[in-house]
């Protein structure tokens, strides 16, 4: 059996690679000229150099693969056009190559967010997949709009749509930034109120996405994992200090400090050209309440179960970035 993985030279998509590698699968990852393949070189992957342009230009990477785990995506950009070109668009260009030159693949998984559906309304109700849509910031509208996309396909062959939480672990370039601080005797608490969400180390993730792709029951169906606790901030800073073995002073940010920084972060990015990693929509995510999820569907029909806690996670992750040098 043949799996594409796209999005492999990433965090998520690195691991759901390795994790297909494990199973017996061959493997092959879609690339770009501008690619850093620290995670896919030298893995017995067949590269294959293409870009999401157009249908035409995917042609070499699907033809005579069986299965589709569509991990890629756009999860900074200067306004919602480029989101929807990054997840929305690209996501249509290999649906439509696929169709074109791949007809008979036996399932396109594609790898969506909670953030196309958007936070909870309390903690008594985490969104699940019967939960009516209602994202909140232009990267969520973008990935619900690739949803859409991908159901539109859904009667020339198999799909399944996975909506992940917050996932953590090694390799993942943006907790790395919150354990530095930590690591240097301070830990960041957003707002004066308890916030909760949906947490998953990369294994479980990876190995849910792999249960939905290669599952007969997962066709047609969307699906959330979320972990079996929803987590306070409070919580998980406590976990990291644990597993940094430092002392930290606690400090609360204000929402409105938070926005400010967003607002910031977008202005100086306009001026310098760039497209910053945090803006006012990304304050707007920071600031919700409940980002939690219900993951009973995937337990059900799936068998999924998450095995990795926060404590042991964030302490193996922690550990990763001290022996690889991302955290001196």
């Amino acid at each position: 059996m043949k799996v594409l993985v796209t999005g492999a030279t990433g965090f998520i998509g690195s691991f759901v690679a390795e994790y297909f590698a494990s199973q017996g699968f061959e493997v092959r990852c879609t690339i770009r000229k501008s690619s850093n393949l620290r995670w896919v070189k030298d893995r017995g992957y067949e590269l294959v150099e293409t870009d999401f342009n157009s249908p035409q230009n995917l042609k070499s990477a699907v033809v005579g693969v069986d299965y589709i785990a569509h991990i890629a995506g756009t999860i900074a950009a200067p306004d919602y056009n480029g989101y929807l070109k990054g997840n929305r668009d690209s996501t249509f260009n290999l649906l439509k190559a696929l169709e074109l030159y791949n007809p008979s693949v036996k399932k396109f998984l594609y790898c969506s967010s909670q953030t196309a559906v958007g936070p909870a309304k309390s903690l008594s109700e985490p969104v699940d997949e019967t939960t009516e849509c209602h994202p909140i910031t232009s990267y969520g509208q973008s990935k619900l709009e690739a949803e859409k996309e991908v159901l539109n396909f859904k009667d020339i062959f198999p799909v399944t749509i996975v909506r992940l939480p917050a996932i953590y672990g090694p390799r993942d370039t943006a907790l790395v930034d919150m354990f530095r601080v930590v690591h240097k005797g301070i830990a960041p608490l957003i707002g004066f109120k308890e916030r909760y969400l949906s947490l998953l180390h990369c294994d479980d993730a990876v190995e849910g996405l792999f249960l939905a792709t290669v599952s007969d029951k997962s066709t047609n169906e969307i699906f959330f994992l979320s972990s079996e606790e929803f987590y306070s901030w409070s919580y998980l800073i406590d976990c990291m200090i644990k597993a940094v073995g430092r002392k930290a002073v606690k400090i609360r940010i204000p929402n409105s400090l938070v926005y400010t920084a967003g607002f910031l972060s977008e202005k100086i990015g306009k001026l310098l050209g760039k497209t910053p990693v945090f803006n006012l929509e990304k304050a707007r995510d920071f600031t919700q309440d409940y980002w939690i999820c219900s993951s009973k569907k995937a337990q059900e029909l799936l068998g999924f179960k998450q095995k990795v806690h926060p404590e042991e996670g964030f302490a193996s992750t922690y550990r990763w970035y001290v022996q690889n040098g991302w955290i001196g």
